[in-house]
């Protein structure tokens, strides 16, 4: 399955919960409140300061 940057957090989190590891690695350790619901990995990415880049090569691994 590949993971685009629209995907929603909990979505991945429901097809891929192995995904939760790698978020976690990046700092988003709020992978289980309630906005990760409706939040995007880009938007996530975008709160957390992260690099979307280097975030959708590890959970595409």
């Amino acid at each position: 399955m590949e993971i685009t940057k629209d995907m929603l957090i909990g979505e991945l989190i429901r097809k891929k919960p192995e995904a939760i590891e790698i978020l976690m690695s990046f700092g988003m350790g709020c992978v289980g409140c309630p906005s990760s619901q409706m939040e995007s990995v880009e938007e996530a990415a975008m709160v957390h300061g992260l690099n979307l880049d280097a975030l959708m090569e590890a959970l595409n691994k």
